[in-house]
């Protein structure tokens, strides 16, 4: 049996559609439920996350396999669907782009760090821009 060796990092972001601030403490906690194990299903490594109420952060290791940007697709599709079913309605939806940036093992304290203490960050307006990107949405 072949087996592969890999270490790819990378720090992901992505808001809700049109940055509408409705990431509240009940769909926080969620999607902090559910998305550890979408990520495992494919066969990914959920290593931090968190999210305010416009914009979720994800320091994950990807396996090679799978391109970025389906992972990025596949949990974003399956966790807004997820949060919509528990709700019973359809009104959680994730923006069409993203935010990846890829890191060297050494980088990951860091990041991970950035990310769990999001919350503080952003009360403080402590925020790095690099690590913050998100593409803008236009139709608001």
């Amino acid at each position: 049996m072949s087996q592969s060796f890999y270490k790819f990092y990378y720090h992901i972001i992505f808001g809700t559609k049109y940055r509408k601030p409705i990431i509240a403490l009940e769909i926080e906690k969620l999607l902090k439920e559910y998305l550890p194990g979408k990520i495992k299903e494919k066969e990914g490594l959920a290593i931090e996350l968190n999210m305010v109420d416009d914009h979720l952060h994800l320091l994950a290791s990807i396996p090679p396999k799978i391109s970025v940007s389906e992972f990025i697709h596949k949990i974003k599709g399956s966790s807004s669907h997820f949060v919509n079913v528990n709700f019973g309605k359809q009104f959680f939806y994730w923006q069409a782009g993203y935010g990846a940036l890829t890191l060297s093992e050494k980088g990951v304290p860091f990041v991970r760090q950035y990310i769990a203490n999001q919350k503080q960050r952003h009360a403080r307006n402590d925020l790095l821009n690099i690590l913050e990107y998100i593409p803008e949405e236009s139709g608001k």
